[in-house]
């Protein structure tokens, strides 16, 4: 009697979705040919630190982003929920001539974030700018004070629910033409 014959090594396999691309434990997209990495706040410094070690050594932008009246859906990857803020660092190398954005989901209710300036100490005006704007703080900033703003001013320009135009214009007379 002949023996039977071993299933192929695909046989009987379920096939499933190639696992998605994650850059040091965080999950990537593609925007406009760019890699776009969305780590976690509890990630995003590990990310970076990693980043700057392979040779990505310039942060170029850290921005603030307000989603409170964006009504479209965001690209976002499986597993990452949208919160109303967002903060998108961009960091270049050089030496591949090329950007990798990161967005980290930032809450409300708790709008925190690590500071970069531990890795890239360039990002000190710039978490400044966001936290005047929007009101994200950056645990362990060296000085996070107003940067755009007075002193005294109370809110965040840039947050969608902010008072527009609370200051009263004031324009001179328009001089005669006589």
């Amino acid at each position: 009697m002949p023996e039977p014959e071993a299933p192929d090594a695909d046989e009987g396999a379920t096939t499933s979705e190639p696992e998605p691309e994650l850059l040091h434990g965080a999950p990537v997209t593609r925007s406009r040919g760019q890699r776009v990495a969305h780590p976690t706040r509890e990630q995003l410094v590990d990310v970076v630190r990693a980043l700057r070690d392979e040779g990505w050594l310039m942060c170029l932008d850290v921005a603030g982003v307000d989603y409170l009246t964006y009504a479209a859906p965001r690209h976002l990857p499986e597993g990452v929920e949208p919160e109303r803020f967002e903060v998108v660092v961009t960091l270049i190398s050089h030496t591949d001539r090329a950007r990798v954005r990161l967005r980290v989901q930032v809450p409300e209710t708790d709008p925190v974030v690590p500071t970069l300036f531990e890795v890239h100490p360039g990002t000190e005006a710039m978490e400044r700018e966001v936290f005047d704007m929007y009101g994200i703080r950056f645990q362990g900033h060296p000085d996070l004070s107003r940067i755009l703003m007075p002193e005294d001013w109370h809110g965040h320009p840039l947050r969608k629910d902010d008072d527009v135009g609370r200051i009263p214009v004031q324009f001179k007379a328009a001089p005669s033409s006589r």
